[in-house]
């Protein structure tokens, strides 16, 4: 049995929708975090030594107990060892050249101007009564000078390739499509991104999945907000 150990409010979420999708069972162990910091609980470093979400245990191979983390790993590990071909192109194609791409850049690359875009807008909030006003203009010098143009950039590249295909490695949905949630729904929440058609037309798609649906009900809601 897969055990997806699984954050409120993170990127576990794909993991639990991936395994809608391929149809293999899986036990939720749900963690909290800390209301204060949001930071993952100290019981998370008992199962991997970061103590991050998402991670997964399955005991159901003949090696013994395996304990994956990190999204992209997760991902890539859940397909080849029970997709059956499913949600990946074909070896030697175009398009398993592009799922390859965009399974990687969705946390190598995108993920890394929403997360300042969510530090420099909580940080005023949080620093000290005497220290908000010097602080709250840092981060919006910050976010306007170098966070916002490079998610723009980024929206912008998204908004390109999803007018050559309905989805990110071509015309079939695949595990690259769910990598990829991640990021859009943070950028349009964060961002704006939904105000581009291509990218709200791929929100909309994947919404309308049942085994979207069906994730969020084993997971619970997500705010992409925070």
């Amino acid at each position: 049995m897969i055990i997806v150990h699984h954050l409120n409010n993170s990127r576990s979420q794909r993991v639990l929708w991936l395994l809608e999708e391929l149809g293999v069972p899986y036990e939720v162990r749900r963690y909290e975090r800390d209301p204060q910091t949001m930071l993952a609980p100290p019981e998370l470093l008992a199962v991997h030594p970061l103590g991050k979400s998402p991670i997964i245990t399955d005991d159901g191979v003949t090696d013994g107990d395996r304990t994956i983390a990190e999204t992209g790993a997760i991902v890539e590990y859940l397909v080849e060892t029970y997709g059956q071909g499913r949600l990946v192109p074909a070896a030697g194609t175009p398009e398993r050249l592009r799922w390859t791409y965009w399974l990687h850049y969705a946390e190598g690359s995108a993920m890394s101007p929403l997360l300042l875009k969510l530090v420099f807008t909580a940080l005023p909030d949080r620093a000290p009564g005497l220290l908000k006003g010097l602080v709250r203009t840092i981060a919006a010098k910050a976010q306007s000078g170098f966070v916002d143009p490079q998610l723009k950039s980024h929206i912008d590249y998204w908004e390109a390739e999803l007018a050559k295909a309905e989805w990110f490695a071509g015309p079939d949905f695949t595990a690259a499509d769910i990598m990829m949630s991640f990021p859009l729904e943070a950028g349009a929440a964060r961002a704006g991104a939904a105000s581009r058609p291509h990218v709200k037309a791929f929100l909309d798609r994947i919404h309308a999945r049942p085994a979207y649906r069906q994730a969020l009900e084993r997971g619970g809601p997500y705010d992409y907000a925070g």
